[in-house]
C-alpha cells in the first residue's frame, strides 16, 4: 500500500505541480504526517522532493524533474482498458485519440500484464443506454467542449422541457456530464448552479470573456448539487396503483424515476378496491394485450402495489400503456384522467378510418 501511495505522490506532482500537503492527505486518505512521512521516503530514495511551508505553500518536485512510471498492476491495466462507454468518447470526438492512447499504454505495459489488459477489453463492454430508451436527437458538443476547456462564458439559446420558444443565456460552465446516455451542460447562471441537456442547446457560442465560476468549486461538487435538487424534487401528485405480478418487472424498468418507492405486495383491503362487484378481484375473466383471457381467482398474489409521484396530473397518462394490467386505485382525479384518455381514445378509433383507393 504504501509504495502504491508513493507512486500517486508522484503522479499527482508531476502532473499538478505544488500541491497542499492537506489535498494530497485528502486524495490519499491519509493524515497529513503520513504525507509528510511519504514526502521524506521519496527524497531518501532520490526523488527531488521538497515541502515549503506557509499559506501558499505545498509539496512540490524541482523543476524539469520527470520520470516514465510504468509499474502498473495487473489490476490497474485492466482497469484502465475497460474505460467509459465508447459512446461518450464518440460524442466528443475522441473515439480515435482513445484508440491511440491505449496502443500506447498497451506498449509501455510491463508484459506479463499485457494478456490481461487485452482480454478486459474484449470481454466487458459498458453500454450507457438504458433499455427501451429510443433513438436520442443528434447532440453537438464542439462549442460547449470549446467554452468548457478554454475557460470561456458561454451564451446559449436554449429551449426547456414542455417549452417551444428558445431562451438566450449567458452561463458560466464548470463542466460536461454523461448521464445514462444523456449528456448535461452544468454551468452557473447569476451565480446559482444550473443544469441544461446538451441536446436542448439550441445554439452556442464562447465568448471573450472569462469564466466566473464560484472560487474552490469543482464539476464534481455542481453535478452532486444539482443531481440532489432533480431526485429529491418533491412531487405533489402522488398516485397509488395496482399492476399484475407478470408485468410488475417491465412497469418498474420503464417508469423508473415515477417510482417513489420499492413495490409492495397487496393488501388484504387493496386486494377487491371494487366491493361493488364488478372488479377482477369477485372473480370475473379479463383479457390482456394479446386477447387472450386471463383468469382470477382475487388472490392478493396476483397484484403488486406501486406508489409514484408526477409532477403534474396529467402525466399520469404514461400509465395508459399497461392497459387493464395497471389499475390506479387513488387519488379518485387521476382516475378520471385515466378514463377520460381511455374514453378520447375509444372514440378515436372506434371512427371508420378505412382508406378509399382513388380510381
Amino acid at each position: 500500500m504504501k509504495a502504491d501511495r508513493l507512486l500517486s505522490i508522484l503522479l499527482l506532482l508531476q502532473t499538478r505541480g505544488r500541491v497542499p500537503a492537506s489535498e494530497l492527505a485528502a486524495r490519499l486518505e491519509v493524515s497529513t504526517r503520513t504525507v509528510y512521512r511519504d514526502v521524506e521516503a521519496l527524497s531518501a530514495s532520490g526523488v527531488p522532493v521538497y515541502a515549503e511551508r506557509g499559506r501558499h505553500g505545498g509539496i512540490a518536485l524541482l523543476p524539469g524533474f520527470r520520470t516514465d512510471v510504468t509499474g502498473l498492476t495487473s489490476d490497474e491495466a485492466r482497469a484502465l482498458f475497460i474505460l467509459a462507454a465508447p459512446g461518450a468518447h464518440h460524442a466528443l470526438g475522441l473515439d480515435g485519440a482513445l484508440g491511440s492512447a491505449l496502443r500506447k499504454l498497451m506498449a509501455a505495459l510491463p508484459a506479463p500484464h499485457r494478456p490481461a489488459a487485452e482480454l478486459a477489453g474484449r470481454r466487458v463492454l459498458v453500454d450507457p443506454d438504458r433499455w427501451l430508451g429510443g433513438p436520442r436527437p443528434a447532440v453537438d458538443l464542439d462549442e460547449l467542449q470549446t467554452a468548457v476547456f478554454a475557460d470561456r462564458r458561454l451564451r446559449i439559446r436554449y429551449r426547456h422541457g414542455g417549452e417551444t420558444r428558445l431562451r438566450t443565456y449567458t452561463v458560466d460552465p464548470y463542466g460536461l456530464v454523461a448521464k445514462a446516455g444523456t449528456w448535461y451542460l452544468a454551468a452557473d447562471r447569476r451565480g446559482r448552479p444550473q443544469l441544461f441537456r446538451a441536446d436542448r442547446v439550441a445554439s452556442a457560442v464562447a465568448t471573450d470573456a472569462p469564466v466566473r465560476r464560484r472560487p474552490g468549486v469543482e464539476l464534481a461538487e455542481v453535478w452532486a448539487q444539482l443531481r440532489r435538487q432533480v431526485e429529491e424534487r418533491p412531487a405533489p401528485v402522488r398516485v397509488t396503483a395496482r399492476i399484475r405480478r407478470e408485468r410488475l418487472d417491465l412497469a418498474v424498468r420503464i417508469l423508473g424515476g415515477a417510482l417513489t418507492g420499492p413495490p409492495r405486495s397487496v393488501e388484504p383491503a387493496e386486494a377487491d378496491p371494487h366491493p361493488d362487484g364488478t372488479g377482477e378481484a369477485n372473480g370475473t375473466t379479463g383479457s390482456d394485450a394479446t386477447g387472450e383471457s386471463i383468469g382470477t381467482d382475487g388472490g392478493t398474489g396476483d397484484w403488486a402495489v406501486l406508489e409514484l409521484g408526477y409532477p403534474v396530473l396529467s402525466a399520469v397518462r404514461q400509465l395508459l400503456q399497461f392497459g387493464d394490467s395497471l389499475e390506479v386505485l387513488d387519488p379518485p382525479e387521476a382516475r378520471r384522467v385515466l378514463a377520460d384518455a381511455a374514453a378520447a381514445l375509444t372514440t378515436l378509433y372506434a371512427a371508420d378510418r378505412t382508406p378509399h383507393r382513388s380510381e
